[in-house]
């Protein structure tokens, strides 16, 4: 069921209270749609990264290749975001342009502020969302369908904020160097230099690029035939409780809801304990189906032995193809 409800999206979001199972449901969709026909792209955007230990391979920064199922051109790629080398990359490509654009005299403490925006509150997120932007458009022309798996849900909700947050900074720094522009241009009527004129307009295209990137994520993000967002939990008070709340969030940031995923659900049929458990869980599911009433909600059972490799992800990805 969570297949079909997935097949017509480009970007999937896979989320979730921490420890609910969301490494294992997004690489199990993945595959999924792979063998299918799809070509899939998996990016962990979790610091605490499980692909690799989930695929028994490697997984790093750079898109390597999970599974190619056979009789179908379909395929999975995965990628770990490193968050400390997404920092780096991105300072580094921040102090090339600062040397280029600004005068000698200003490298030094150009370099002093760089050092201190390493730590800065929002350095790490805007680093990593220039990178699921980056997977985006990777996705738009290599791929069929990109799955992000996420980090706990407080982390992924500010990110999914920052596209919003980040155009609407980066058009007003336009406005301002709009307004700077009309008054250098004036300075140099009077006998300004021309090297002034070429940094300005290089500094325009800089923040016309940046804007524009954030801009095409937020409508991405935000287009319901295009996104969607997958919440997995378990059937247990507090990850259903975060999980109406993620809910809320989503929806006042315009992201659509595609289903929610009860993760690891205790068997009825086997013994008192799990039966008295199953019947609690039913009861919490049951409230939060008066929550949100027009989620689509998919069940997935407590899968026997360790969730590893290829062969126990194609049987998880063989129950998210069937109906509840």
């Amino acid at each position: 069921m969570l297949l079909d409800l997935v097949a017509s999206q480009k970007v999937v979001f896979v989320g979730g209270k921490g420890g609910v199972g969301k490494t294992s449901i997004a690489a199990a969709l993945a595959l999924g749609r792979a063998r299918a026909g799809a070509r899939v792209l998996l990016v962990s955007t979790d610091p605490a990264h499980n692909l690799g230990h989930l695929w028994d391979r490697p997984v790093g920064d750079e898109p390597v290749r999970l599974a190619a199922p056979s009789g179908t051109a379909g395929h999975v790629d995965g990628l770990e975001i490193d968050p400390e080398r997404t920092v780096e990359r991105h300072l580094a490509a921040v102090a090339a342009t600062m040397r280029r654009l600004l005068p000698e005299r200003m490298h030094g403490p150009a370099a002093r502020h760089l050092e201190l925006a390493r730590q800065a509150p929002g350095t790490h997120e805007s680093a990593v969302l220039e990178r699921i932007a980056a997977a985006v458009e990777l996705g738009d022309e290599a791929y069929d369908l990109v799955v992000f798996d996420t980090a706990p849900s407080g982390h992924t909700m500010r990110l999914l904020s920052l596209p919003e947050q980040l155009t609407t900074w980066s058009e007003t720094l336009l406005a301002n160097r709009d307004r700077a522009e009309r008054f250098g241009a004036a300075v140099r009527g009077l006998g300004g230099g021309r090297d002034e004129t070429d940094r300005d307009a290089e500094l325009r295209r800089i923040l016309i690029r940046r804007r524009d990137r954030f801009a095409r994520l937020r409508d991405v993000v935000t287009d319901p035939a295009r996104t969607g967002f997958v919440i997995v939990l378990t059937a247990e008070p507090l990850p259903i409780a975060e999980t109406t709340e993620v809910y809320e969030k989503l929806v006042g940031l315009g992201v659509k809801v595609t289903a929610l995923v009860a993760n690891r659900r205790s068997p009825a049929d086997a013994g008192d304990l799990l039966a008295r458990r199953r019947k609690r869980e039913d009861d919490h599911l049951a409230r939060l189906r008066r929550r949100i009433p027009d989620v689509p909600l998919v069940d997935v059972p407590l899968l026997p032995g360790d969730l590893v490799g290829a062969d126990a992800l194609t049987a998880l990805a063989d129950r998210l193809a069937r109906t509840p």
